[in-house]
């Protein structure tokens, strides 16, 4: 409704006083290019493609209702989307995130450490982590439950300091029923994504680290990391429940002391003795 509602705008400010907008008959491609390019001004690739996309949807709704005879929008390609590279953390800053307590209240201190350690043990995504219940953990077989993306399950090893982290948090805890949120908020509801954010940053400015770092950032930290180690490609993208490889491919770009250290030990003219 908001990017509909800046092309009305749009429509409004460029209409023809001898011509006034009676209906969305006068949008043509000329038109539509304009538009685009006003929004190149102050607009990335990737909101213009969803910008250009509701348009679409708009039209396509149009012309189905019989509003419209034809649509003049659908032949306009959307621009190619931008590669960012992942924000990620070094060993060292993920260390120092994890291995300092900060002072407050024992319960949510344990909480705040269990949520991070295991956000960086598994690579999850923080509405993951927040959806998972108490019998999601297995702890007796060090792995968690969980449900991803297109609701899709997946089955994930827990690293030792997230277990000992969870185990910390759960004895605080007390007794919990099994369908309970993994995770409370200090009125005992289950937490939000946000609430997760909210914490990290707190956390960042105690430690002196970065504080545009996202809990997604600690998911990312973690494929680097283990693409550094040397693990292979398919199971990072097991881990992080990526249907196409060409998404975890990303990290490459970002981990080049992997890349480095396999073309050396690879390539027959840079092979390390």
């Amino acid at each position: 409704m908001r990017d509909l509602g800046q092309f009305q705008s749009f429509l409004q400010k460029s209409e023809d006083p001898q011509n006034p907008l009676g209906c969305l008959e006068r949008v043509d491609r000329l038109l539509m290019r304009q538009y685009l390019a006003h929004l190149q001004k102050t607009c990335v690739r990737t909101s213009l493609a969803r910008k250009l996309s509701a348009i679409k949807v708009f039209f396509r709704y149009l012309k189905r209702e019989g509003v419209l005879a034809e649509s003049a929008v659908d032949s306009l390609s959307s621009p190619k989307r931008q590669q960012y590279l992942p924000k990620v953390l070094s060993a060292e800053q993920v260390g120092q995130l994890l291995d300092v307590s900060p002072d407050g209240q024992r319960l949510l201190v344990l909480r705040d450490l269990a949520i991070l350690e295991l956000t960086y043990s598994c690579g999850l995504r923080v509405g993951e982590l927040t959806a998972l219940d108490y019998d999601s953990v297995d702890l007796d077989n060090h792995q968690v439950r969980v449900l991803g993306k297109g609701g899709k399950e997946r089955i994930l090893p827990i690293g030792r300091q997230a277990l000992m982290a969870l185990q910390h948090y759960f004895n605080e805890r007390g007794r919990i029923n099994p369908d309970a949120p993994l995770f409370l908020n200090h009125r005992g509801g289950r937490l939000t994504p946000r609430s997760v954010q909210r914490n990290l940053k707190k956390r960042l400015r105690q430690f002196g680290l970065p504080t545009d770092v996202t809990p997604h950032a600690l998911r990312h930290s973690f494929a680097t990391h283990l693409l550094d180690a040397g693990a292979d490609l398919r199971v990072i993208q097991e881990l992080l429940g990526h249907v196409s490889l060409s998404t975890t491919q990303k990290y490459t770009k970002v981990s080049f002391t992997h890349l480095s250290d396999v073309y050396d030990q690879c390539h027959p003219r840079s092979r390390k003795k």
